[in-house]
């Protein structure tokens, strides 16, 4: 579907370019801001010197500090935002102080004024929290959207039980998350959705089942509530007179196609009502039907905070319509993209790490067969070898989880974010693939070094001696400089890996550089691998799915 985008960068900065989101823009947005739960909650009060490093939202480590971004960031709210946006904040501030909750909400009061500004009058927000900081996000939402647009808060049970007794907690089972949802306007769209009746409802009104055909029914009142006064016709139907809900010619069509029942003689008629006819419940605002993602589920990617997606098809279907522009600006794996690609919506998202991104466009390509540059764009990924550079001298981390997703690799030793605290045990790994090789389906991996920098022959040397320490099958050293002649003899020296499989040889140690993994070039190796565990395949015009292959690895 055209139009589907994927950002790469701070979300605020790509939510202020008119280029991309020009006013009333949007349909419909779900966003699920990284917060990190599972802290201390006094933590978040703690007085802040702004010394530490800058707010990140991180892939898989979601703390924020108060530095010189959120300093900024509180300044421009209380000097530039509305009135009201910045009476908010400002009283907000006296309540907190500069901490790191707060630090959370500046962050966030700025995003949100940018998503109300881009929505439709149509649209609507979904915001995924929980109890650590809802009440104060709900404050914000109210200052930016009104506090008359909120449509409901919806509690979504998340775990059956959970308990943290024996680490010494000292609170009841947390198992809800919450989800504000706010309208842009009074004419936001609404599509009702029902759920299954209870199992108890079913079994004590539907006791009826129809011998001819096996169907479930109950019988319902035919009588005319009101009477005359009502404008009810009166007339007689098999020998009882009353009041009735239908005009006679309609009785009598009932009648003919036996949806009407006289329990006995002199009974009042009544209407039999099939439960398959039935739509169901309407949604209420308590959400306990859909599971979340188990690490052993076949949804599972392997992102800790992954939602189901089913909960995002209904939030979708709720609020949106075919060919509707669906936005998530904290994106992570994708879910979101996901199911608005199933429900034939257009989807726009923004992720601020090149991990997220890469793990969405395999999603994408496990689920549906989409390609990057031909199904949707990809804003802000290095393209040429100039802009790799760039990425390098910026933030080398992020140029190495980008570097790895060329290759698909699992990166390792980074994943609790950028510039924050990365290496000291990745025992010079950067990244790993996992594939299975040999008669009795043993696994193997290929172990993977990334250099921005300048490179000698000693680093392929180190990389031949992390290979056998590791008793790994193959080294690759992805590099952006040209390698030396001493590390390709190096390299060459290694010899090779013999795939029993296969019955083929592959390079030990393989050299690839950017310019050649940005031609298509990638690792010689048995292909029977894989990375992070596939996403399901969603048939074309089908609910149908199949499972992919995974990596082997069980990732909370």
């Amino acid at each position: 579907m055209s139009g589907n985008k994927l950002f790469y960068g701070d979300n605020l900065d790509i939510l202020r370019n008119r280029d991309y989101f020009p006013n009333a823009y949007v349909d419909l947005i779900y966003l699920d801001p990284p917060f990190n739960s599972n802290r201390d909650y006094n933590i978040l009060f703690r007085d802040e010197s702004g010394r530490d490093s800058d707010a990140q939202i991180m892939a898989f480590g979601d703390t924020w500090h108060w530095g010189p971004s959120a300093e900024r960031t509180y300044q421009d709210l209380i000097t530039d935002a509305p009135e009201n946006l910045a009476r908010t904040i400002g009283a907000l501030y006296h309540i907190l102080d500069r901490n790191q909750l707060f630090a959370y909400l500046v962050m966030m009061a700025a995003r949100l004024a940018e998503l109300h500004r881009v929505l439709k009058p149509t649209g609507s927000l979904f915001l995924h929290c929980d109890n650590t900081a809802g009440h104060y996000i709900k404050i914000l939402l109210d200052c930016i959207f009104g506090k008359d647009k909120m449509v409901n808060q919806i509690t979504w049970k998340r775990s059956s039980a959970h308990s943290d007794s024996k680490q010494g907690a000292k609170h009841m089972g947390r198992i809800t998350d919450m989800i504000f949802w706010y309208a842009k306007s009074d004419a936001y769209l609404y599509q009702t959705q029902h759920t299954p009746y209870d199992e108890s409802y079913v079994r004590e009104f539907y006791r009826h089942v129809e011998p001819e055909t096996g169907r479930l029914y109950r019988l319902d009142n035919l009588t005319g509530p009101g009477g005359a006064k009502k404008g009810n016709p009166e007339y007689e139907v098999m020998g009882v007179k009353r009041f009735w809900r239908y005009s006679k010619v309609k009785m009598d069509e009932l009648i003919a196609e036996g949806r009407i029942v006289q329990t006995r003689p002199g009974a009042v008629p009544q209407y039999k009502r099939y439960l398959d006819e039935m739509e169901g419940v309407e949604l209420q605002d308590i959400w306990t039907d859909i599971k979340p993602v188990q690490s052993r589920s076949k949804e599972a990617l392997g992102y800790p905070t992954q939602k189901p997606v089913a909960l995002l098809e209904r939030i979708i279907s709720i609020s949106s319509k075919p060919g509707d522009i669906v936005l998530d600006p904290f994106a992570g794996c994708g879910t979101a993209m996901a199911a608005a690609q199933k429900l034939d919506r257009r989807w726009m998202g923004i992720d601020i790490t090149h991990l997220s991104i890469s793990m969405l466009k395999y999603r994408l390509k496990d689920m549906f067969e989409l390609e990057a540059g031909k199904d949707y764009s990809v804003i802000g990924e290095p393209q040429d070898e100039g802009a790799a550079r760039q990425l390098a001298q910026d933030d080398r981390y992020q140029f190495q989880w980008w570097a790895l997703s060329l290759v698909r690799a699992k990166p390792l030793g980074g994943q609790e974010g950028s510039k924050q605290g990365k290496k000291g045990s990745d025992r010079g790994i950067d990244g790993v693939i996992n594939f299975i090789d040999g008669k009795n389906r043993a696994p193997n991996r290929v172990l993977i070094q990334v250099k921005s920098g300048s490179v000698k022959s000693g680093d392929v040397r180190d990389l031949v001696g992390t290979v056998e320490r590791e008793q790994a099958a193959i080294g690759v050293f992805i590099t952006l400089e040209n390698p030396t002649r001493e590390m390709t003899k190096e390299a060459v020296s290694a010899g090779f890996y013999r795939s029993a499989v296969w019955g083929k040889d592959y390079p030990r140690i393989q050299i690839l550089t950017i310019a050649d993994l940005l031609a298509g070039k990638g690792i010689e190796m048995p292909p029977q691998h894989g990375t992070f565990k596939q996403a399901e395949r969603v048939k074309k015009g089908s609910d149908e799915q199949q499972l992919g292959l995974f990596d082997g690895d069980d990732e909370e």
